[in-house]
């Protein structure tokens, strides 16, 4: 079995987690998400690398390096890059491999500037509103598209 490498990008503001706004993002904190990430990157044979950066320029340089010479998928939430960088949805574009789009509210459900994702339409699939649940199903939605991929092609 495949051991997937996948890049875990964390967005502005996300380190403030389990404080900022526990009515919107809950309670949990950014370190029990990786490790919720990590537990279960165990159990699917994923091996994780995961960045968090509030400045866009990193997240960039990290979908740039790691997501193309490394990764095999992404897993991000952009926070508030979501709605505006470009330069991130032309990174995830430019490195050629599926992304997954996280978000632990639900965007659609706030203020309205909030319903545009630049990444949406590049991601391979967007999961929002589960809290951390978003994340987990995020990569085993990842891991899983990744594993059919491979199995498709090993046929031809």
């Amino acid at each position: 079995m495949k051991k997937y490498k996948i890049l875990i990008i964390h967005g502005p503001n996300l380190l403030l987690l389990g404080t900022r706004e526990k009515q919107v993002y809950g309670t949990a904190t950014l370190p029990e998400i990786n490790k919720s990430l990590a537990k279960l990157a165990v159990e699917l044979n994923a091996e994780l690398k995961i960045v968090q950066s509030n400045n866009e320029g990193n997240l960039v340089d990290s979908i740039g390096t790691l997501g193309v010479n490394w990764a095999d998928g992404i897993l991000i939430n952009p926070a508030a890059y979501t709605h505006t960088s470009i330069a991130i949805r032309d990174a995830i574009a430019a490195a050629n491999i599926p992304a997954v789009e996280v978000h632990l509210s639900n965007i659609y459900a706030r203020d309205s500037f909030r319903h545009t994702s630049y990444i949406a339409p590049i991601a391979i699939g967007q999961i929002t509103g589960f809290g951390i649940e978003s994340y987990t199903l995020g990569l085993r939605a990842l891991i899983s598209r990744l594993s059919k991929s491979a199995k498709s092609r090993g046929k031809k």
